[in-house]
């Protein structure tokens, strides 16, 4: 098969592998949404459509360019992706993901303060933000342009730093995760994670939440790291009123 077909096609396969995720653990934790707190979409049909197109549409900007990086991988050996778990030694395995999480972290931390600028805010991250409140479905609802901001962090990272394929599923499964219930209106980890010493520089729904409500700090992904150096940790947020009942 001619190499640039099966390029399109690898590039087509990784975005409706994206596209096909984020139906799934979004719609899941929709779902558990309606079963945990009924009502709480009530009204946000709209907005949800909105979130489910844009979202899609992130999925092709981040698919296009994972499909390209899997097929370089895959017929010339790109990347620094290996399948041999005995390649490194296995203390490698969780420290790989951590450094790819912690990368990334720093990217989106730098690059989300950056789209609260008034022109990047105004040109892009106002789509973001046009969910009041966000839902489980509104983890990809990107611009394009803040969309491609971020596509390529994972595909660059995958030439710079050893992992082996379940480490970066790892990671990708936590990218979704996070993603979904950072935004999804309430909290699922248990009030000793949220409020401990762990909670302290892990986000979750509670600290997000807060971002949303303020538009200004808790810019983080994962961690609370880049907040707390940089003074822009707001604290958790409140959920003692739902929040389509905010002002």
């Amino acid at each position: 098969m001619d190499s640039l077909l099966v390029l399109i096609l690898s590039a087509a396969a990784m975005t409706a592998i994206v596209g096909t995720r984020y139906l799934l653990v979004s719609g899941a934790f929709a779902w558990a949404t309606k079963i945990r707190e009924p009502g709480l979409y009530a009204g946000l049909d709209i907005q949800i459509k909105r979130e489910i197109g844009w979202s899609l549409a992130s999925a092709a900007i981040y698919g296009i360019p994972a499909g390209i990086v899997a097929w370089g991988w895959d017929n010339f050996g790109w990347t620094q992706i290996y399948t041999d778990v005995n390649a490194f030694p296995a203390w490698y395995l969780p420290v790989s993901v951590f450094l790819y999480l912690g990368a990334h972290d720093t990217w989106f931390y730098w690059t989300h303060r950056l789209m609260h600028r008034p022109f990047w805010f105004k040109a892009a991250h106002a789509v973001h933000h046009e969910s009041r409140p966000p839902t489980a479905w509104a983890a990809m609802a990107f611009h394009p342009w803040e969309a491609l901001s971020g596509a390529f962090v994972i595909p660059v990272l995958v030439f710079l730093i050893p992992v082996h394929v379940g480490a970066l599923g790892v990671v990708l499964a936590t990218m979704t995760i996070m993603g979904v219930t950072n935004h999804m209106g309430w909290e699922c980890f248990p009030k000793f994670i949220v409020n401990g010493r762990f909670g302290r520089w892990l986000i979750t729904a509670t600290h997000h939440q807060k971002h949303h409500d303020a538009y200004r700090g808790n810019y983080g992904l994962y961690f609370r790291f880049w907040d707390k150096m940089c003074g822009t940790d707001l604290g958790l947020g409140d959920w003692s009123r739902r929040p389509h009942e905010r002002s």
